[in-house]
């Protein structure tokens, strides 16, 4: 246990008064809080949520890896309870990793606004934007005089922190624009508060998928952007905290996806369902990896006549396997932009190839010396004989790490112009097509410049 927390854990054993356990507890964060907990036992836990209460217990739930555990330890009153005075964000989030059954029954026991607000969140897909928003916003009616439109934000702070931003609307509930808060305070009482409303204010619609607004959202770089029905009514905000939240589930599950998987795994999932999701795949690339191995047995000639270029085979695949993986990701990572033109697509390609044959020749002449030495001095071959072996591996790197670079490219690009997720398709295929050129590449040379 970090030694800071040993303060804490000497007062619970000792069994000090609540007044001094809570006083110690008061300049720990509520993500220090919740790694405290972690490291104590069951009775030492429950009698921190006694000491802290259930508005402070609140703030420290949202920050366990695992909900689950811990919830299990209180009451489904208290459990209830706790989620009730979170965000409505936080609270379909917790609510989401706890088992089907634990969950109906917390949402059965809310009441009031927290109830309607995690039963909205509760009906979008988890892919869509509508899922991350929160009803912590302060929102005032059009037509508001500046010295009302200030009372009404003192009135409204004091339940939602979400103030750096005030969202107006009309009569009919719909969005008008936004206040920043800053030109609020500095207006006048006599100014005219529809001056200082911006109107274009940027938003999303409710059910729009995440991976087609979340870069729209980062683009605008704003603390909150409000979250509208298809009647441009007012829902709820993403905060900043909830795009941080987006971004790194959508780099998890795309990393997933460039290792052949459906979506980000976790130690939850039953064993059956992460076989599903791999073994289509699996069995593609099991028929390409046989394609591969056919096409090493063309070249069994090769390897019988001369052994030693067996040794260097791994050290060709690998490099160009590297390469086509570092063009794919370049590659992605551009296709993420809708607004890429085709003469872009073009220049990204010719660049690609460019890099993977200078740096195939750069590596192609460091292996021609270093290998050369090496074919020389441990396999006794003579410096001609060496050189001719090690030239053969530094012409087949050039050749192999543009190819692999122009399909790194050009896969993924074909996919997203078919309509299919590039991250999804393009990860093994790639691999295995690499290996393919790699292989006919280094063999093809040797059989051609040492064999005939």
């Amino acid at each position: 246990m970090n030694k800071r927390y040993l303060e804490i854990k000497k007062l619970i054993q000792e069994n000090r008064p609540d007044v001094e356990i809570a006083e110690a507890m008061s300049n720990y964060h509520e993500n220090d809080i919740a790694e405290l907990l972690e490291n104590l036992s069951q009775p030492e836990r429950k009698r921190i949520y006694h000491v802290l209460g259930l508005a402070k217990t609140a703030n420290v739930f949202p920050y366990f890896d695992d909900p689950q555990q811990y919830i299990e330890e209180i009451s489904v009153e208290d459990a209830a309870a706790i989620i009730s005075l979170m965000d409505s964000d936080d609270a379909v989030d917790i609510l989401e990793q706890l088992d089907p059954e634990t969950k109906t029954r917390i949402v059965e026991k809310l009441h009031g606004a927290i109830a309607q607000d995690v039963k909205m969140l509760l009906s979008y897909d988890e892919k869509e934007i509508g899922s991350y928003m929160t009803t912590n916003f302060v929102c005032i009616q059009e037509g508001l005089s500046v010295r009302q439109a200030m009372s009404e934000l003192v009135r409204q702070a004091g339940v939602h922190d979400n103030i750096m931003t005030l969202y107006v609307v009309d009569a009919d509930g719909c969005f008008a624009g936004a206040i920043d808060l800053k030109k609020l305070i500095i207006a006048r009482e006599n100014d005219d508060l529809g001056d200082i409303i911006l109107r274009s204010y940027p938003s999303v619609e409710a059910h729009e998928r995440i991976e087609d607004c979340a870069g729209r959202i980062v683009d605008y770089a704003e603390d909150s952007i409000p979250v509208l029905d298809s009647s441009r009514r007012l829902l709820g905000v993403i905060t900043s905290e909830d795009l941080v939240e987006i971004v790194d589930n959508e780099l998890g599950e795309d990393y997933a996806k460039l290792a052949g998987l459906t979506a980000e795994e976790d130690l939850m999932e039953p064993t059956g369902r992460s076989m599903k999701k791999r073994l289509p795949w699996l069995i593609v690339l099991l028929g390409l990896g046989m394609l591969v191995s056919s096409v090493v047995g063309v070249f069994e000639g090769v390897v019988a006549a001369l052994p030693i270029v067996i040794c260097f085979q791994s050290l060709v695949l690998d490099m160009a396997g590297n390469v086509g993986t570092q063009s794919l990701a370049v590659t992605i990572r551009v296709l993420m932009d809708e607004n890429v033109t085709g003469r872009q697509k073009m220049m990204l390609l010719g660049k690609e190839m460019k890099i993977g044959l200078l740096n195939g020749g750069l590596l192609g002449i460091l292996a021609l010396v270093l290998l050369g030495v090496y074919v020389h001095a441990f396999k006794g071959y003579a410096w001609a004989g060496a050189f001719a072996v090690s030239g053969c591996v530094g012409i087949s790197l050039v050749l192999a790490m543009m190819v692999s670079s122009m399909v790194g490219t050009v896969i993924p690009m074909f996919f997203h112009k078919i309509k299919v997720d590039p991250a999804v398709a393009s990860g093994p295929l790639i691999t295995t097509v690499n290996d393919l050129v790699a292989v006919v590449t280094y063999y093809g040379l040797a059989f051609l410049f040492l064999v005939k």
